[in-house]
């Protein structure tokens, strides 16, 4: 009998995936034969573009700091792909502004985009995960969730939370054979 050498491939989610760290996070997965849902928000002409150069890439736009659109996004996954084997929480915006002169709602639109975005996107697609017993979350913290930043309060402040959340995530999943880390880059050449 000859060994079935066909594998079926793993499907990824990208968040914020059409720019910057996303993008090339989901050039690289698909490079890597990965079927990959590149969400996007604002920049479908990025996102097409992506699509365009790779057969293994579906977009899908969705508004992450909305949890109706993430249950969307998380159905069209797994309706086109049956599947999630990693989630990537990258999406996430930044405001650059002193504290007394940040809104209340200022604050609350970054911690919706970076923070409840991940708990939104994680909570959705754990389900099928613990099912599968197998998958893997990546959130694309910051170097400034570690240490602070002057006039970057709220980023900072987001970041360090996915951290915790992150921490908190592995723990919790860890006995499923989900696998939860973030990443903490430091300043990186996008156009964020």
């Amino acid at each position: 009998m000859g060994e079935n050498t066909t594998q079926v491939k793993k499907v990824a989610i990208i968040t914020g995936g059409s720019r910057g760290i996303g993008a090339a996070i989901v050039k690289k997965l698909a490079s890597n034969n990965y079927n990959v849902i590149l969400n996007y928000n604002h920049s479908l002409e990025n996102a097409t573009v992506i699509a365009n150069e790779f057969k293994n890439v579906k977009i899908f736009k969705a508004d992450v700091s909305n949890p109706e659109e993430v249950k969307k996004l998380i159905a069209f996954a797994i309706s086109t792909f049956g599947k999630v084997d990693l989630l990537v929480n990258n999406a996430g915006i930044d405001l650059i502004k002193p504290i007394n002169d940040m809104s209340i709602d200022e604050f609350d639109k970054i911690l919706k985009n970076n923070l409840y975005s991940a708990f939104y996107t994680s909570k959705e697609v754990c389900q099928s995960m613990i099912n599968q017993k197998n998958g893997c979350i990546i959130n694309i913290s910051s170097i400034w969730g570690i240490i602070g930043a002057s006039c970057e309060m709220a980023y900072a402040v987001s970041k360090s939370g996915m951290d915790a959340m992150t921490k908190s995530l592995a723990k919790e999943f860890g006995p499923s054979n989900i696998r939860v880390n973030s990443i903490a880059p430091g300043i990186i050449d996008t156009d964020m």
